[in-house]
């Protein structure tokens, strides 16, 4: 009887102050792959009843371009440096009618391959963003016509895509967000194993002198005549903090941290931008997440051995880990949102001295 009673197991419970080590904040640590929201616009943000709205935090986010399986492709992406505050012309600046070429899926690869750069503006008519810039860009595309004709110098050409009728041709660019100014350059816009085009995303302000500007520093690369040079990037380091290499795929692996007050409030994952405007018909947030966690992180090996004692602790540790929320019908992506209400507690497991238990133990044998 002594020997049973001092093997038997007991728990109670009771409601005390949260004093874990990281005081009034939670970490979050999170694995999710999203196999069709791009590098380029995936935002983590985070959000609380007590007002605190952190949009896209990158310091403690990593981000890999992944293919339809999940796989990573390249090295880490890098947003680098963004704001919100995009310049644009005036608006009723002056009409500069057709400047640039209307691409689609006839004409597009004959265009990157006849010229050293293709600049082009993948759009959305409806788009106000593509409005603002729309002007802009036709003045600009002039410009650059009269300082370097496409047919005698060869060297650059403006073009633009509407992507509400060449939809084909902008999901083969990974185009997410409207307007994307994308460049190409001659010899490297060519698939390789993973059926990707290399090129570069412009991300700099949108006014006519700006443009015009960049457009310069990609000719002035390529000495007139020697076109061999188009796969190089001369371009000096103040262009280069505008544009940068473009995801080469549409998918994208959020890993990495998050630190929130404990009080109720959302973590999420989405497509942002402000400067670019995203159509929520073609948008899928299907998802897989290798791994979420609230709190300090308890490794395998140990989980296994508290378990042995307590069998049902950890039941809800890791639920949602290894879960996938697939949507595998893209005429139903239209508006679909997947989020998770969770409610979380601090559990924590204390022993009593085992040592002490075993002395009175062997008292009690004695005595009998």
């Amino acid at each position: 009887m002594e020997l049973s009673s001092y093997l038997a197991l007991s728990t109670s419970t009771s409601v005390v102050v949260d004093k874990s080590p990281d005081g009034e904040f939670l970490r979050i640590d999170f694995n999710m792959s999203f196999p069709a929201l791009s590098c380029e616009f995936a935002s983590v943000d985070v959000s609380d009843v007590l007002g605190t709205n952190r949009l896209n935090i990158t310091k403690t986010i990593r981000k890999f371009s992944i293919d339809s399986h999940l796989r990573p492709i390249g090295p880490e992406f890098l947003s680098g440096a963004t704001t919100n505050l995009i310049k644009h012309d005036d608006d009723g600046e002056e009409d500069y009618g057709e400047g640039s070429l209307v691409l689609n899926g006839q004409n597009f690869e004959r265009a990157a391959q006849e010229h050293d750069i293709l600049v082009v503006n993948f759009y959305a008519p409806w788009c106000y963003w593509s409005k603002r810039l729309k002007p802009s860009w036709e003045k600009v595309a002039m410009i650059m016509r009269e300082r370097h004709d496409p047919e005698a110098d060869g060297r650059i050409l403006l073009g633009k895509v509407d992507c509400t009728v060449q939809v084909d041709l902008c999901r083969r660019h990974h185009v997410q967000g409207y307007p994307s100014i994308r460049v190409f350059r001659k010899g490297s816009d060519v698939k390789n194993e993973h059926g990707h085009h290399e090129h570069e995303s412009y991300y700099g302000d949108r006014d006519t002198d700006t443009l015009v500007k960049f457009m310069e520093s990609l000719v002035s690369a390529i000495p007139l005549g020697n076109q061999t040079l188009a796969l190089e990037d001369k371009s000096s380091n103040k262009t280069q903090n505008i544009k940068r290499l473009a995801p080469p795929s549409g998918g994208c692996r959020i890993e990495g941290f998050v630190r929130v007050k404990k009080v109720p409030g959302n973590l999420i994952v989405s497509a942002h931008s402000g400067s670019h405007s995203f159509d929520s018909s073609k948008m899928n947030m299907s998802h897989v997440i290798t791994h979420l966690s609230f709190g300090k992180r308890i490794s395998p090996r140990v989980m296994t051995d508290v378990q042995r004692i307590i069998p049902y602790l950890g039941a809800s540790h890791d639920r949602l880990s290894g879960k996938s929320y697939i949507n595998q019908d893209e005429a139903s992506n239209a508006m679909v949102t997947v989020s998770f209400q969770l409610s979380l507690f601090v559990l924590s497991v204390c022993s009593r001295d085992l040592r002490f238990n075993s002395a009175q133990h062997n008292a009690a044998d004695k005595e009998s």
